[in-house]
């Protein structure tokens, strides 16, 4: 039997947390800083990332922010006063092993990033960093990095020409544009632009109807995805076949085949 949807809060101020019908929602939640990321902000976003990856209730993620910005970038004051993200690590050593850009790409659960308005510097790397964006309408992705006198430091160099071409990519991290929700669904980086009050909403639509396939095939297929940016097709193919064959032994395969066979909707329980 399935178990019944559980819904669950953390006690942290700045990244809440919360899981029910096994969808979790990660919340950014310093609105007076448009969610600028703080050094134990970055702490907190890792831990509910890794958290939620492992929790087997859990089939997909969103990520958004509370108030007018998704995320407006570091918190530069708190670099200053020393609390930021630098403040984890020491002058000559930097552990990226378990911060929010790499824990992103290395989870298996899906992930929706629901922008809810501005997402500046390292907050529009941390959007390009999720499966699917979908964008209010308000919403902008500054690429503003250059004009700060940085690079994209957190995967939008990696993430951009993969995802819209060398030549766009080029164009945007150059110039260090700003792009509406519009213009950001026009060069692909959107998958949808909805109003501001639809947005979670749909993101929450979205993760339900993901929710609603084989958590194990999904995850599986995630993974197959991540695996196929450096590999050759053969290797590949490979791959698939060996991550497959556990696969038919799941549960959930024979259920997929008998609500086809009985037309009736799959009841999944990830096992």
């Amino acid at each position: 039997m399935e178990q019944a949807p559980r819904a669950t809060q953390t006690e942290s101020t700045e990244v809440l947390y919360d899981v029910a019908d096994h969808i979790a929602v990660i919340t950014l939640n310093a609105p007076e800083r448009m969610n600028t990321i703080s050094g134990p902000m970055l702490n907190d976003l890792t831990r509910l990332l890794i958290r939620a990856n492992e929790d087997r209730d859990v089939r997909c993620v969103i990520l958004t922010g509370n108030g007018r910005a998704f995320c407006a970038g570091l918190d530069l004051r708190k670099e200053r006063s020393g609390d930021g993200v630098s403040s984890a690590s020491s002058p000559t050593s930097l552990d990226l092993r378990n911060t929010p850009p790499t824990v992103l790409q290395s989870m298996d659960k899906p992930t929706i990033c629901a922008v809810n308005g501005g997402a500046a510097g390292y907050g529009m790397d941390t959007a390009l960093g999720c499966d699917i964006r979908i964008m209010a309408e308000s919403a902008k992705l500054a690429a503003a990095f250059v004009k700060r006198g940085v690079v994209p430091e957190s995967g939008g160099t990696w993430f951009l020409p993969r995802m819209i071409g060398w030549a766009k990519a080029s164009e945007l991290i150059f110039t260090g544009r700003t792009l509406s929700a519009r213009e950001a669904l026009e060069w692909g980086l959107a998958n949808e632009v909805v109003p501001d009050a639809a947005l979670m909403g749909r993101a929450r639509e979205v993760a339900r109807e993901i929710a609603a396939n084989a958590p194990l095939a999904v995850q599986a297929a995630k993974r197959m995805m991540r695996m196929g940016l450096n590999e050759t097709f053969p290797d590949h193919v490979h791959h698939v076949y060996l991550q497959l064959l556990p696969l038919f032994k799941t549960h959930d395969m024979q259920e997929g085949i008998m609500a086809f066979m009985e037309k009736r909707e799959a009841k999944f329980e990830g096992r």
